[in-house]
């Protein structure tokens, strides 16, 4: 299998994160350059069908694009540790707060630091409005993270699952706006402090 990867990106972090948790060494990793184009070649889009990164190229030829997609289908292959649930009740409680994670918190900060970030603005046309924008509903989305770690060490079960890499990345990613957590938030700042000191989270931040 091949990985199609980016240094800087978020997606691509959750996949590394993940895979990392699992100790999946044997995968080969092949780096892009967004700036550079490197998801835009006519090469990548017939294999991919989108300049979508990261994406997962395996034995036979298929081809998976999407983040969580990806580590779903290595989950399956490299079961342990669990992080995607490991019966019906716990695995549609991960898959909530997932979705929650991801739409209410990961994907406005995304759209916040596209929108607001200046180094953003080679990739697509920048509308300030809608990042300032995002960057408030996300940072409102935190006190529902805050409350659901009032007691609890993660977000969605007894141990770090898929929805916990994805909430941290999506507030990591803030980092290029210097956007630090609002000190009232003292579950989110543990439970954040907590992420960054897993071993496996070096395989998750953005490398140059």
């Amino acid at each position: 299998m091949k990985l199609y990867d980016t240094p800087l990106a978020p997606n691509p972090r959750r996949v590394r994160w993940f895979m990392a948790e699992k100790g999946i060494e044997d995968i080969e990793v092949i780096t892009l350059s967004l700036m550079d184009g490197g998801h835009k070649t006519p090469d990548y889009l017939a294999k991919f069908g989108l300049a979508n990164v990261p994406a997962l190229e395996l034995d036979d030829g298929t081809a998976i694009t999407e983040s969580l997609a990806i580590c779903r289908y290595l989950e399956s292959l490299y079961p342990q540790p669990n992080l995607f649930g490991r019966d019906a009740k716990e695995t549609a409680v991960i898959e909530m707060w997932t979705r929650r994670s991801e739409m209410m918190v990961a994907t406005p900060f995304m759209l916040a630091v596209r929108h607001l970030h200046p180094a953003m603005g080679a990739l697509e046309k920048q509308e300030p409005v809608i990042g300032e924008h995002n960057k408030a509903g996300a940072l409102r989305a935190l006190k529902i993270l805050d409350r659901q770690l009032e007691g609890r060490d993660w977000i969605a079960a007894d141990r770090l699952t898929i929805a916990d890499i994805v909430a941290f990345i999506g507030i990591d990613f803030t980092r290029m706006l210097k956007l630090a957590l609002p000190e009232d938030l003292k579950n989110v700042t543990r439970w954040h402090q907590a992420m960054r000191e897993r071993p496996a989270a070096k395989a998750g931040m953005p490398t140059r």
